[in-house]
């Protein structure tokens, strides 16, 4: 598991509250340089639902899947079904393999789009705004 790096960018949606007590998780795919602490306004694709089981708690950790409202290479993307089979099953993998680092399981119950995404219905708006952060910050930051 040594250099495991996310994908796209990873952060979380301001002003909500995920069933973990976080703010709401989101991935936004581009393949732009960014950097800590940015605010983009992002296109809702869908949301990857999961269930985190820990030896004391079992909860969901739904992680938002989007993209930049503005990008060009990312612009024909209007759910997440639409991306290809080989980039669900790598994101799937990708946090399941995140969580075994903090002795959690991930248990992935599949990827839902904008209309089936109950979770993420609050943060579902067009043209929410997304924040990045590093890991290092988001596991110490205040909530």
């Amino acid at each position: 598991m040594l250099g495991l790096s996310y994908p796209y960018d990873w952060g979380f949606i301001p002003s909500t509250r995920a069933d973990d007590g976080d703010p709401l998780d989101a991935l936004v795919i581009h393949d732009a340089a960014t950097y800590p602490g940015l605010v983009m306004r992002c296109k809702l694709l869908g949301v990857l639902q999961t269930l985190q089981e820990t030896k004391q708690h079992r909860i969901r950790n739904d992680r938002i899947i989007a993209v930049p409202e503005d990008s060009h290479r990312e612009r024909e993307l209007s759910d997440v079904q639409g991306l290809l089979p080989e980039v669900k099953q790598e994101l799937e993998k990708f946090f399941a393999a995140t969580d075994e680092l903090e002795a959690k399981t991930l248990k992935s119950l599949g990827l839902a789009g904008t209309e089936g995404s109950e979770k993420a219905r609050p943060a579902s708006r067009e043209g929410y705004s997304c924040s990045r952060q590093t890991s290092d910050e988001r596991r110490h930051r205040d909530v």
